[in-house]
């Protein structure tokens, strides 16, 4: 007999969704609860489920001119991805023009389980990949630490759309805030409380997004961030 259901992605509340449609439940994820039949629309979600979205997949294509805006002559880009996430096909779908407009290859590894992602960074050893971009998933998420020592081990710049992935080595992260998402979740908590309809609540994006840079992992890798990138930066780890 819960009030109330709050989910951390789209996996999770499709499981709820598909549980009750009378408990209202309140979403925070990067994934676009629209193309996964979650809610009608932002503006007018309908059903019991709303929330707040960073629409993540739509930031890859700003997470990649941010690595080539550091590294100038990047060409070749190492792309992280999990076949069978929901969230891989629509990033996928904004980094190949985004890449094609910034002179940029792309190389797709394809990775779920850790001995996946080994074989994936060991299949990187004739490629000539300069850079990494470790799209959002679960799996990447649980097995960070691994796939920052293998960046490093391969000497890559790496940029993540997960915060964490920075203390334990990787170089960039940009994106939306995680805590600051779910501190707008429960303001949406509070109103259903209080008698609100989540029909009646528009899902939330967020207005500002985060750039962290790790000058640490910089230093380690022997590259110089441009002046013009950490002036941007809201946070500048030393």
């Amino acid at each position: 007999q819960v009030n109330i259901i709050v989910v951390g992605s789209n996996p999770g509340a499709r499981a709820a969704k598909s549980a009750t449609s009378t408990i209202p439940i309140v979403i925070v994820t990067t994934g676009d609860p629209v193309m996964d039949g979650l809610v009608s629309s932002l503006a007018r979600p309908e059903g019991n489920l709303t929330g707040v979205t960073a629409l993540g997949q739509d930031l890859s294509a700003k997470r990649l001119e941010l690595l080539k805006q550091t590294m100038p002559r990047l060409s070749r880009v190492a792309v992280l991805t999990d076949p069978g996430s929901p969230y891989t096909g629509p990033a996928m779908a904004a980094l190949i023009p985004a890449a094609k407009t910034l002179g940029v290859q792309l190389q797709v590894l394809a990775a779920h389980e850790p001995a996946e992602i080994d074989r994936s960074f060991n299949a990187l050893h004739d490629s000539r990949a300069e850079a990494l971009m470790v799209l959002l998933d679960i799996a990447f998420i649980t097995h960070r630490h691994r796939i920052a020592e293998l960046a490093a081990k391969h000497r890559l710049p790496a940029m993540y759309g997960e915060r964490e992935s920075l203390a334990d080595g990787g170089l960039f992260f940009y994106g939306a805030s995680l805590p600051e998402m779910y501190r707008r979740a429960a303001t949406y908590v509070d109103k259903i409380l209080k008698g609100a309809k989540p029909s009646d609540l528009p899902v939330e994006q967020p207005s500002t997004f985060e750039l962290v840079v790790n000058l640490k992992a910089a230093r380690s890798l022997g590259l110089d961030i441009p002046a013009t990138i950490i002036d941007r930066a809201d946070e500048v780890i030393e």
